[in-house]
């Protein structure tokens, strides 16, 4: 449904371009494609925007909608809160946040018991950094300042979390010197192992070492923690074999170093399970959490912390761990993630999460089978990534002016799907999604990689969309919006044969 006129639509892009910094944007780029899209509506994992254009949200925003978009519940457990109390004392808290808490010590694994909330994901990581060091210099090691954390990760935007990490697509040079003190191991990505192992478990094993090797060359006295995600996401869903993730621990207890797994994504049922670690029957010193705890709802995140770390900090004024965010915890969101989780519990999301996650991955392998240019697909629950090759047997990626992201991801949009195409691609659907969701988004991308397949560099199609030709966005790109889908095994083939259409 469209629910603003064409020129309502172009004034408010006009504010956008001149007023607000649209995130990984750049806006003269954005005035010449007719952009920003503005997005108005959300029901379960299709959005529609403003000029009343609907499609699946494959990203879930950026890795969030766990429960999908439209839950009024939530709402409404957020309203009744800011009907009662939306702030709190110094020194004091809530009925929520302690609730939240409890709730969070009940589903987390081992003795993680106890949390300091933060605003977000970043806000998390950074706590986390605080909290190792502080840690330390309470048991009597004060040297113990160093983080090492992997190559290709990505943990947040702050100064100490963008640090740790090292993907290519967020580069840092525009912020160095950046802190000191932390190093990076290799990405245990059995595709592209950096030591060369030639089986996923054993490039696990060689990348674990590596982490090792660095502690005793940096001094195991000096190392704070370990910090990594159990399944990562700048190099397109990371999943490790199955002998990596104890090893790690195993690492950490050896030399006394902290293991801090950051579950900002895969938290709360991303990849089949509640928390990731327990696919490996793990338990890490501190666990970083944001994104899906809230589903987006309202900004919310978390520090997770074992009780012999937490316990550090009783004992007395000194021993307090002297850390502040302003909306950390606030009572509204804490009402939000209460109910969240509730819903996730209720209507078995994380189950949903595991069979839909290996239904949506057999149909990525179906593609690859197809297709070429995919090189290799992988994934947990629903957390599943795609590499994309020029030469499957050299694994050599397309040239840079190909510009093949941009038009696969505006590809991807004009057969109503949001994706983000590149080298190396996540597919991230709600925990909410259906098998039919997932029919329409594999037909939808079998259909682009069929069309950029033949000629990498020549444009795509033009075609008109089915929203009207009057209030699209002008864009360099545009494809068939309509296509018969390829119906699944056990799946009946969508009765209207098409998919609604709009860029990203």
């Amino acid at each position: 449904m469209v629910t603003h006129t064409a020129d309502q639509v172009e004034e408010l892009r006009r504010a956008a371009l001149e007023h607000l910094w649209v995130y990984l944007r750049e806006p003269s780029e954005m005035a010449e494609k007719g952009e920003p899209q503005i997005f108005v509506e959300g029901k379960g994992c299709r959005v529609t925007d403003a000029s009343g254009n609907s499609y699946i949200d494959a990203m879930s925003g950026l890795w969030l909608k766990n429960i999908g978009y439209g839950r009024t519940e939530v709402a409404d457990a957020a309203y009744q809160q800011m009907l009662k109390l939306t702030y709190m004392p110094l020194g004091s808290t809530t009925e929520p946040a302690v609730r939240l808490s409890e709730k969070i010590a009940q589903i987390t694994p081992g003795d993680l018991s106890r949390s300091f909330f933060t605003s977000g994901g970043s806000e998390s990581v950074e706590t986390a950094m605080k909290i190792s060091r502080a840690y330390f210099k309470r048991i009597g090691e004060p040297l113990r300042s160093k983080f090492i954390s992997r190559k290709g990760s990505y943990h947040g935007a702050t100064f100490g979390a963008l640090a740790l990490g090292g993907a290519p697509a967020f580069p840092k040079t525009d912020y160095e010197p950046l802190l000191a003190g932390c190093f990076h191991g290799p990405q245990p990505n059995a595709y592209r192992c950096e030591y060369g192992g030639e089986t996923p478990e054993e490039c696990a094993e060689l990348c674990a070492k590596a982490i090792e090797d660095i502690i005793k060359f940096q001094g195991p006295q000096t190392v704070a923690a370990v910090v990594a995600e159990p399944v990562s996401s700048p190099y397109g869903a990371i999943v490790p074999a199955d002998n990596y993730w104890p090893m790690l621990r195993e690492i950490c207890d050896r030399y006394g170093c902290l293991l801090i797994a950051d579950e900002v994504i895969t938290g709360f049922g991303r990849t089949g399970k509640m928390f990731a670690c327990e696919h490996w029957n793990i338990t890490p010193d501190l666990m970083t959490v944001a994104k899906g705890i809230t589903s987006g709802y309202i900004p919310m995140g978390g520090t997770i912390v074992r009780k012999a770390i937490a316990d550090t900090f009783v004992g007395g004024p000194s021993a307090a761990f002297r850390h502040v965010i302003t909306f950390g915890g606030h009572p509204v969101a804490a009402a939000a993630s209460l109910r969240n989780i509730q819903i996730m519990e209720d209507e078995d999301l994380v189950g949903n999460s595991a069979r839909m996650g290996a239904y949506l991955l057999d149909g990525l392998k179906e593609l690859k089978e197809k297709h070429p240019m995919i090189g290799d697909v992988r994934g947990l629950g629903l957390f599943c990534g795609l590499e994309i090759v020029k030469d499957r047997k050299t694994k050599e990626y397309f040239p840079e002016d190909a510009q093949l992201g941009p038009r696969l991801t505006q590809a991807f949009g004009e057969n109503g799907i949001l994706l983000r195409g590149g080298d190396m691609m996540n597919i991230m659907p709600p925990l909410c999604v259906t098998a039919g969701e997932i029919d329409e988004t594999i037909s939808a991308m079998d259909k682009v990689f069929e069309q950029t397949g033949r000629d990498p560099r020549r444009p795509l199609p033009l075609a008109e969309n089915r929203g009207g030709a009057e209030n699209r966005p002008r864009l360099k790109f545009v494809v068939l919006a309509y296509f018969s889908r390829r119906p699944r095994v056990g799946m009946d083939p969508d009765p209207r044969g098409l998919v609604q259409s709009v860029a990203l």
